[in-house]
């Protein structure tokens, strides 16, 4: 069946549905419009580039390497790579006579259904860049902090998706760059092999052995990982719930702890895992363990409206239920059991989740704004969050609290 075929069905199917809307709710009533949107443009197919089409305010692929290159020719401190045989943009920015405590490792984009993901990237760049309404904020961070950003990690397949295959997670090759790494890495798929295949062995694909290259020479004293499909706050470990971070686990608690409260309002703390079941393979666990980074977070940034709404009224009633203090449980902890099945992330997983079947849109509305005013917010947002993290960071840092060598102090 072509493209523009099923795209067909499905806006009938729901245009049919929209005539009872009392019935449906406000992600549902979205994604009937986009739909209908779709019907109008019927006769896209996967070669055209659906996303533009649909959702004029985000970036193709093109379009971020073309705006990296230009700010590239106007940013102080601004530097630009290319790096893999997939075309990876790499930006390096350090304001000039800056002599920074705290440099910043942040990687976007790893699945490319995450859209969204790049896009924060790029807003914090432009940011950096004076470009923004953070300017200022940006320019005072810089005079204590420099960044290596990989802004589209995975842009091969993004470029699929950017023709309308909105559900795609994996690298070109059907690898999750999220389980390829050789940290606890396993040979087969926790889940949907079409979603969480790890690849033949670690570091088996071009884009995970750039961005181990990069960071490995960049040494950072930060580590971030950017997702989208739920929105939380992690820090290690991804694989084992039985054991907390050793390393600045209280001060990296309570940095995301401010950040949540500023930016999130949303499940923070360490990962971890049901009994019995790990998350393997993780950019987030591998740079801390083997890099020794002192401080390693992931963030997912995104989920639409109606379940965020849920997420959030779920994780309040957790905290409240038996005065959960975090530095003594992971999220992975059974007493998340329900909220983390109602509400799946890539970092806090159970056995229990399964592929929930989707539509391409069902995809995009979980994964992405549809709304250009929302999509705005969630840039805005988590750009502000990216530089309060370095901030606090850096605070942590000038006291000696956090460094290579595992030592900290137990003051924040």
């Amino acid at each position: 069946m072509k493209f523009s075929t099923k795209l067909a069905c499905l806006v009938a199917a729901l245009a049919a549905a929209d005539a009872v809307s009392v019935s449906i709710d406000r992600s549902q009533q979205v994604k009937a419009r986009r739909l209908r949107n779709l019907l109008k443009s019927h006769s896209l197919r996967a070669t055209t580039n659906a996303m533009a089409k649909l959702f004029p305010f985000y970036h193709t692929s093109d379009a971020i390497s073309d705006e990296l290159k230009r700010l590239a020719g106007t940013c102080p401190g601004m530097t630009l790579q290319t790096v893999s045989e997939r075309n990876i943009d790499v930006v390096t920015i350090r304001a000039p006579g800056a002599s920074p405590t705290n440099k910043n490792f942040l990687l976007f984009g790893e699945h490319a259904r995450e859209l969204i993901s790049p896009e924060s990237g790029l807003h914090l760049i432009k940011s950096l860049c004076g470009e923004t309404d953070l300017a200022e904020r940006a320019k005072a961070v810089l005079q204590d902090s420099e960044f290596q950003i990989v802004v589209n990690g995975n842009p091969v397949s993004r470029r699929k998706v950017e023709t309308g295959d909105f559900c795609l997670r994996v690298s070109p090759t059907g690898v999750d760059l999220n389980r390829n790494w050789d940290e606890h890495w396993q040979p087969d798929a926790v889940f949907s092999a079409s979603d969480t295949n790890p690849g033949p062995k670690p570091f088996s694909e071009p884009e995970t052995q750039a961005f181990r290259e990069l960071v490995t020479k960049y040494q950072p004293t930060t580590f971030l990982t950017i997702h989208s499909g739920t929105r939380g706050m992690y820090m290690p470990w991804a694989f084992d719930m039985q054991h907390l971070a050793s390393r600045n686990e209280p001060q990296m608690m309570e940095i995301l702890r401010k950040l949540d409260k500023d930016h999130c309002q949303c499940p923070f703390g360490a990962a971890g895992r049901e009994v019995g079941y790990s998350c393997p393979g993780t950019c987030l666990d591998w740079v801390y363990d083997e890099l020794k980074t002192p401080y390693a977070f992931a963030f997912e940034i995104y989920v639409d409206s109606a379940e965020n709404d849920d997420l959030k009224s779920r994780w309040e009633e957790k905290m409240a239920a038996d005065a959960f203090i975090q530095t003594e449980s992971h999220l992975g902890h059974s007493h998340f059991k329900d909220l983390f099945e109602a509400h799946p992330t890539d970092f806090v997983q159970l056995k229990s989740k399964r592929s929930r079947g989707k539509t391409q849109f069902d995809c995009f509305a979980q994964f992405n704004p549809s709304e250009a005013d929302e999509f705005q917010r969630v840039v805005e947002n988590w750009s502000a969050a990216y530089l309060d993290m370095s901030e606090l960071i850096v605070a942590n840092l000038k006291k000696g609290i956090g460094n290579s060598t595992g030592v900290v102090s137990t003051s924040v």
